[in-house]
């Protein structure tokens, strides 16, 4: 490694040629950090500011393939020497290194809240909002009866905390349309009907009702979950039964035969 590579506008950083001679010194540094890790091939070095020089050292550890120690050390105005200012592994551009960290709530994914778990709704969640303010019911067709029905329940601290709000209502609903219950999947398009005209089919009530509702139907893989009016399957209530046969068949051979003059024992 070379002195670093610099841009038009700045000013190339001068190599400090004591700092740059001091590789037994960071190599000394490097080997008191490390431990049973060890030290490597020295590597070069690279200026980092003005009397202050990083010497690179290869890390021969199997379980840091591509990591190299850094020694950074710095040299005081006029003093003669240098000494040691950091030690630091870093990872070259091949180096196994950990992907980006991602906070928990953001890596937790729909059903992964299993037994004993517990997944707290932030105060800022969109998808909810107060319950006195009536979520989709504040829509109803008397905002006047719904007001004076929401100060009582206000005044009297009844209901639910929180309810589903506009944007939750919304997110849920694009979620089940694109979901098993909804229609864009081979088992509604083989379907004889849709749920709407079936007689498992129990709506959701409010706003989602209009839209979504859930199969009771023991016999159908969509079970227990909310289905779309336009989702089907083949355990729809109109199939009809195959049709039984009304008269038996002749028989295949005839073992019994008389002549019209004569009788069975004749």
């Amino acid at each position: 490694m070379g002195g670093m590579a610099t841009s038009g506008r700045t000013r190339a950083v001068k190599l400090d040629s004591i700092a740059a001679g001091a590789v037994d010194l960071a190599r000394e540094a490097a080997e008191e950090t490390a431990g049973v890790m060890g030290v490597g091939e020295y590597l070069g070095a690279r200026a980092e500011a003005e009397r202050v020089v990083s010497h690179h050292f290869a890390c021969p550890h199997p379980g840091y393939r591509g990591w190299h120690w850094s020694v950074t050390v710095a040299r005081a105005s006029r003093a003669r020497v240098a000494t040691v200012d950091e030690v630091v592994l870093l990872p070259g551009d091949d180096a196994l290194t950990a992907e980006e960290w991602v906070p928990w709530a953001d890596r937790v994914e729909p059903g992964d809240v299993g037994p004993g778990m517990l997944m707290p709704s932030p105060d800022n969640d969109p998808r909810l909002e107060p319950g006195y303010t009536g979520g989709e019911d504040a829509a109803d067709p008397e905002p006047a009866e719904a007001s004076v029905i929401r100060a009582v329940v206000a005044e009297l601290g009844l209901g639910r905390e929180r309810v589903l709000s506009v944007d939750g209502r919304d997110e849920a609903a694009e979620r089940w349309l694109d979901g098993p219950g909804g229609p864009d999947n081979q088992l509604s398009k083989m379907a004889p009907a849709t749920c709407v005209t079936c007689g498992f089919f129990v709506r959701l009530r409010g706003v989602l009702g209009r839209e979504f509702g859930v199969c009771a139907n023991a016999y159908s893989p969509s079970d227990a979950q909310v289905v779309s009016i336009d989702h089907g399957c083949g355990a729809h209530s109109s199939v009809p039964e195959p049709e039984r046969a009304k008269e038996l068949p002749p028989p295949v051979w005839d073992t019994i035969a008389w002549d019209e003059t004569g009788g069975l024992f004749d």
